[in-house]
């Protein structure tokens, strides 16, 4: 029988460590009983312009639109490869992004992989360097709803490994690595950051270890594509333009719909 663990069960003082496993809640991701035709496969890209794009020339049909105060989330689907993929851009920040995958997966997603950018805190590594995360510290509030209190979630080895892959198989320089995952922009402070580089991270980003998190509770495949944006570092925040590098931002969703299928066939 699932149990709640409640902060006072912990001896812990902070609401955040209150666990409850049980997989059911009031409001479920499917409240409404939809019966969508969704593929076992999901893209969820955090560039909008290249979904936009994917969608457009691809004529992408939109599978379901999710209505909130934030603005419109569609799922898009496409042929590829043989197959159909799901594609969506899921808002920015683990809370929205955690919130439109449970949608997904409730639909049918089963094999999902993330792409998006993140803050590198190494100046050497170039902008547009891809990064491929095996771990995320978690200190975004997401994931504590989703799994018992830990120090950092881990992506399954066998879902790094199809990742890599598809990336050596693509000839793409990368570097594997373990991600900070934060909720406050402007709180990257300078111990908080040495902190986390001495841990092994080369990157912080907003989502990883809550989506991951999602992806665990839910018993479904997840890996995510990062690449080196801005820089956060003693020196000082650069931006670098990252958000402009269009080439590398639809290379990575192509690469993920590819580790998709690649994911699906593993299984």
């Amino acid at each position: 029988m699932e149990k709640f663990v409640s902060r006072e069960d912990t001896g812990n003082p902070f609401p955040i460590f209150g666990y409850d496993s049980d997989p059911n809640a009031i409001l479920r991701p499917n409240h409404a009983g939809l019966e969508i035709d969704f593929p076992e496969y999901l893209v969820v890209c955090f560039f909008r312009e290249v979904v936009s794009k994917v969608a457009e020339e691809n004529q992408a049909e939109i599978l379901h639109t999710v209505v909130s105060e934030g603005g419109l989330y569609h799922f898009y689907a496409i042929n590829f490869k043989g197959k159909r993929i799901a594609f969506v851009q899921p808002g920015v920040g683990a809370p929205i992004a955690g919130a439109i995958l449970e949608k997904a997966i409730a639909f049918g997603a089963k094999h999902i992989v993330a792409c998006g950018g993140c803050g590198v805190l190494d100046k050497e590594i170039a902008v547009g360097h891809v990064l491929l995360p095996t771990l995320a510290y978690r200190e975004e509030g997401l994931s504590y709803h989703y799994l018992p209190p830990s120090e950092a979630i881990e992506i399954e080895p066998r879902t790094i490994e199809v990742l890599e892959t598809v990336l050596k198989e693509n000839q793409i320089d990368y570097l594997s690595t373990k991600v900070w995952t934060t909720d406050a922009v402007y709180r990257e402070t300078l111990k908080k950051t040495a902190y986390y580089k001495a841990k092994g991270c080369l990157a912080v980003e907003m989502e990883l270890s809550g989506l991951a998190a999602v992806a665990k509770f839910r018993g479904v495949d997840f890996g995510q594509y990062l690449y080196a944006g801005d820089t956060v570092v003693p020196e000082g925040w650069d931006k670098r333009d990252w958000v402009n590098r269009k080439d590398i931002r639809e290379t990575l969703f192509w690469l993920s719909a590819e580790a998709c299928l690649r994911l699906g066939e593993e299984s």
